[in-house]
């Protein structure tokens, strides 16, 4: 017993109000004690559970443990609950642990599970092949999964098709993306989408627009898919005659789109456009979500209305690291270092760790300041205490302080 919990990364309690239960212990029991897992100690409890009882080697209740460690982003204690299976897991099991490294990042893992399944000639399914895809790190694996799912007879599948489209444009692999398209007998809306989506970040817009107008049908995310191809690119006005187009078809458009949008207002410097989009989310319904909120400060500050901007922020109810580095940004361009620099306490004091991008508004904060003393701790301070890396814009902003600082002397 002692052997079964310690060959775990974290122990498991050896007592807990979970193991001192009835020792009637179901699968189905387990199973619902499993989705209603409110923390990874509580998953570890139940796991402690399922092996006093010996559920360990039922392959649903390990199935659904596996899944649940995955949601908490814990795949080391996965894989240690794979290897020690008593039984052979079942392709389905494979495929939840490649699929949940890919979900948390780690991409390298993933098809490392790949290569042992086919090494140990597990069974390869139609769901195994959009999850190693999703993960391919080079464009050289990604044919070599491409070329087994050929060759085991689920090259065709619509889903595969759709993710391996995907990657071929996100690598830059144009011809191979358009060749996965041209090839299949059947399409739905996500494969166009993809194509478009794919064209669009592969800046060939004028392609993406000669599919998008031959779909046979359109939904939101097809429209949102062009016209941020457009605002993003420089061409915001066409960005915006798709938009009108969109409402006489009568798509209602969603977050993102409207962020298009405003990224659209940004490029054409028009603050009443932007205002316009703004009236438009809150009449629709639209809450100043992340995105939504994020969007709109950027489009508020960098069309002149820092003020718009603050309301947009102190409105939000949830902010990312993205709002919070937009608003001290925004802050420091309009010359309001010493408020910046608050932000910035602030920020740290709601937990939310700083990255680069925070740092470069924090030193140009200092610029408007003058304080050269002031910027040196922080460069420093972004080294010592949370480990990032001086990049260009960082020196860049150092050399301009002590440049205004020279200047200042000779005056």
């Amino acid at each position: 017993m002692v052997a079964c919990l310690t060959c775990f990364p974290e122990s498991l309690p050896r007592q807990t109000n979970l193991t001192n239960s009835p020792t009637i212990f179901t699968s189905e029991e387990a199973i619902s004690l499993l989705h209603k897992c409110q923390h990874f100690k509580h998953l570890k409890q139940i796991h402690g559970k399922i092996i006093c009882t010996g559920l360990e080697r039922d392959q649903g209740v390990v199935t659904n443990l596996l899944r649940v460690c995955s949601s908490y982003g814990k795949m080391e204690y996965a894989r240690h609950v794979f290897d020690k299976m008593s039984s052979r897991p079942t392709t389905f099991m494979w495929n939840v642990m490649i699929k949940g490294f890919s979900a948390n990042g780690e991409g390298s893992e993933a098809v490392g599970f790949y290569n042992r399944m086919v090494r140990e000639g597990v069974e390869l399914d139609k769901f195994t092949f959009p999850f190693v895809v999703k993960a391919c790190g080079s464009v050289a694996k990604g044919k070599e999964v491409h070329m087994m799912a050929v060759k085991t007879g689920f090259g065709g599948d619509l889903y595969f098709q759709n993710c391996l489209m995907d990657f071929y444009f996100k690598c830059g692999e144009v011809l191979c993306g358009r060749k996965v398209f041209d090839k299949m007998r059947v399409r739905n809306v996500v494969s166009w989408t993809t194509v478009i989506a794919g064209y669009v970040l592969c800046n060939e817009l004028d392609v993406a627009r000669v599919l998008f107008e031959d779909m046979p049908v359109r939904n939101v995310v097809s429209w949102t898919a062009i016209i941020d191809g457009y605002a993003r690119n420089g061409r915001p006005q066409e960005a915006f005659d798709l938009f009108w187009r969109m409402q006489l078809e009568n798509v209602k458009p969603n977050e993102f789109t409207l962020v298009s949008l405003l990224i659209a207002c940004t490029e054409l410097g028009s603050l009443k456009l932007g205002a316009w989009v703004h009236d438009f989310a809150l009449k629709c319904g639209f809450k100043l979500g992340i995105y939504l909120g994020t969007a709109l400060i950027d489009m508020y500050s960098k069309c002149g209305s820092l003020e718009d901007a603050k309301k947009v922020f102190h409105e939000m109810e949830k902010r990312s690291l993205a709002t919070w580095n937009s608003m001290i940004t925004s802050l420091g361009v309009h010359g309001c270092g010493e408020e910046a620099l608050s932000l910035f306490t602030d920020m740290e004091m709601a937990n939310v760790q700083p990255d680069a991008i925070t740092f470069v508004g924090v030193l140009s904060a200092c610029i408007h300041l003058n304080n050269v003393e002031l910027g040196v701790k922080l460069f420093d301070y972004m080294k010592e205490r949370y480990g990032i890396q001086p990049i260009q814009e960082h020196y860049s902003c150092m050399l301009e302080l002590h440049s205004r600082e020279s200047m200042m002397e000779e005056a």
